[in-house]
């Protein structure tokens, strides 16, 4: 399992945000999230981080967030219907799991996102795969 910190692409850090919850790591479009062992996360935590990336990468911004699931933890997976019900919009959204646990998780979220959810076992890879996705993104607007 690997964190962010301990990468090489972490040298492209904006800004570093932690929560009671977990740690969210803003690069220019691109959001990845390790949260704490435990928890459960809910829209109004989910509110906190989308204040923090309006700070940090602006309210228009084009966004690719990853879910680096280096512990266990739960989302509500209703709550994807507030963010989207509040005009919130990911452009790409990719897990990082490790254990079987997340692929259950994720199976649930998959019921109430709008958009694909893409898995992946390697944070690099999804690093890339989002950069990717966000940058042709961002030629074609």
């Amino acid at each position: 399992m690997k964190s962010v910190k301990n990468i090489d692409f972490f040298k492209n850090i904006r800004q570093v945000r932690e929560f009671e919850f977990g740690i969210f790591y803003f690069f220019d479009g691109l959001v990845i999230s390790e949260m704490k062992d435990g928890v459960i996360f809910n829209w109004n935590m989910a509110q906190k981080v989308i204040q923090a990336a309006h700070e940090v990468l602006g309210k228009d911004a084009q966004i690719a967030y990853i879910s680096n699931r280096i512990n266990s933890y739960y989302v509500v997976p209703t709550d994807w219907i507030k963010f989207f019900k509040n005009r919130h919009q990911l452009n790409f959204y990719s897990v990082v799991g490790y254990t079987k646990g997340n692929v259950v998780s994720l199976y649930l979220e998959r019921l109430f996102f709008r958009k694909s959810i893409r898995k992946f076992t390697d944070l690099e890879e999804a690093i890339n795969w989002s950069v990717e996705k966000i940058t042709a993104k961002k030629v074609f607007v």
